[in-house]
């Protein structure tokens, strides 16, 4: 008869480091940070754009399908390049929010904040007790799987960025106070949800949403915190980065499938037409 052996568990060793965010450290700084949306599930998508070398490159769980595996799929295919990823959750689920820091995940989009409680509660999410309510994973991707979990456990607050959004006429009036949440580290205006919530849907041009959009600029820099937005059209953009816009999404991936296909067919109209004539 074989008996059993005893199992000592090996000491693994844990002397790596985790990476510096170089993006929160630029936002700190002031230094302006261009970025694109990542809509589409493609790792092949997320390759391509990453090699295009923006300072942030959005993915988005918000107004898509992409579920937080098909996210790390493609943060791994993104690797490797100079641009920040910034996961935008779907809302402030704490659930959501654990498995992507475990994953690895750092800087993080939450929309829809309206008030300083709400903020507060996004950041207790993003940090362990007595600080928050994150639950502990001593072997994870975020540590390099063990790795780097004595640096993990000293810094990781400092590593971690958290972007909310304000995309109401209340939540701007509390720009003041979520500003002075700890932990927050910039805050981002969704022109097209404020619009909408400002009863003028589609018209992010109105003179009125432009009013606002400025309001919320002058409050955000009240606090010291970076102001973010996004504009697909790229003279308005650079005004915004001019008034003091600190991160701009200046396009998404789908867009500019979308408008560069329908530029390449429109440039062969004549063509269609004579096939048409004949």
């Amino acid at each position: 008869m074989i008996a059993a052996q005893p199992y000592n568990r090996p000491n693994m060793k844990s002397d790596k480091k985790i990476a510096e965010n170089h993006f929160k450290q630029s936002l700190r700084r002031g230094e302006k940070q261009v970025g694109i949306w990542i809509t589409l599930y493609s790792t092949d998508c997320a390759e391509l754009l990453s090699g295009a070398d923006f300072d942030w490159m959005l993915f988005d769980m918000e107004h898509t399908c992409n579920d937080p595996t098909q996210v790390i799929e493609m943060l791994r295919a993104a690797n490797g390049s100079p641009s920040e990823p910034v996961v935008r959750i779907p809302w402030r689920d704490p659930a959501i929010m654990k498995r992507l820091l475990d994953s690895g995940v750092r800087t993080f989009m939450v929309p829809f904040i309206q008030n300083a409680e709400e903020a507060a509660a996004v950041i207790s999410s993003t940090r362990y007790p007595p600080h928050g309510i994150r639950g502990v994973n001593g072997t994870m991707r975020a540590n390099g799987y063990g790795r780097a979990r004595i640096d993990y456990q000293k810094r990781y607050a400092d590593e971690i960025c958290v972007i909310v959004q304000v995309e109401t006429p209340e939540a701007i009036a509390n720009i003041p106070a979520i500003g002075a949440v700890d932990g927050v580290d910039a805050i981002f205006v969704g022109p097209n949800d404020l619009a909408a919530n400002m009863g003028l849907y589609g018209q992010t041009s109105h003179s009125a949403v432009k009013s606002a959009i400025q309001e919320a600029l002058a409050l955000i820099q009240s606090t010291g915190k970076a102001a973010g937005i996004l504009n697909y059209n790229n003279q308005e953009a650079l005004e915004l980065f001019n008034q003091g816009y600190a991160m701009i999404a200046v396009g998404s991936d789908a867009g500019l499938l979308v408008r560069h296909a329908d530029e390449l067919r429109n440039s062969f109209t004549a063509v269609k037409r004579a096939r048409l004539a004949t």
